[in-house]
């Protein structure tokens, strides 16, 4: 599958954000990591690590309840909002997988999948994820 990024409605990454996805994916390795995209008005601002709780790791994902539940109280008291989510395919490329789609929520959240030292992002649309362009940017 081959995405084509345009720049006219790019979403803006942070570049610590980006880099941070990268090193959370190679500390992690041969784990999948996993974590929230935290901002505001649609734009993420932050990547919160979080630790994988899934009984098999080095293939699936599933963020800690306990950060998720305390994301949402953050959220709730005028913190941060939960814009998506974040995860590593250790061995595979940055594409949602079947599983993904299996757990997706459709709820409209971006995730950002990283893979062969790549991110890629995506919109949870539902039936299924629809690739979302990207520019790094400073801030």
């Amino acid at each position: 599958m081959h995405i084509e990024f345009t720049s006219h409605d790019d979403l803006p990454v942070p570049k610590t954000v980006h880099q941070r996805l990268l090193d959370h994916a190679q500390l992690a390795h041969p784990h999948e990591c996993c974590g929230l995209l935290l901002g505001a008005a649609g734009r993420i601002t932050i990547a919160q690590e979080c630790a994988n709780v899934h009984k098999s790791p080095r293939s699936h994902f599933e963020i800690d309840p306990r950060a998720l539940i305390n994301a949402y109280r953050a959220e709730r008291d005028g913190g941060p909002k939960i814009i998506g989510y974040y995860h590593s395919h250790p061995v595979g490329a940055p594409f949602p997988s079947q599983t993904d789609r299996a757990m997706a929520a459709g709820d409209g959240k971006i995730w950002a999948i990283v893979g062969e030292d790549k991110v890629l992002f995506w919109r949870d649309g539902g039936s299924r994820f629809e690739p979302l362009s990207y520019q790094v940017v400073e801030r």
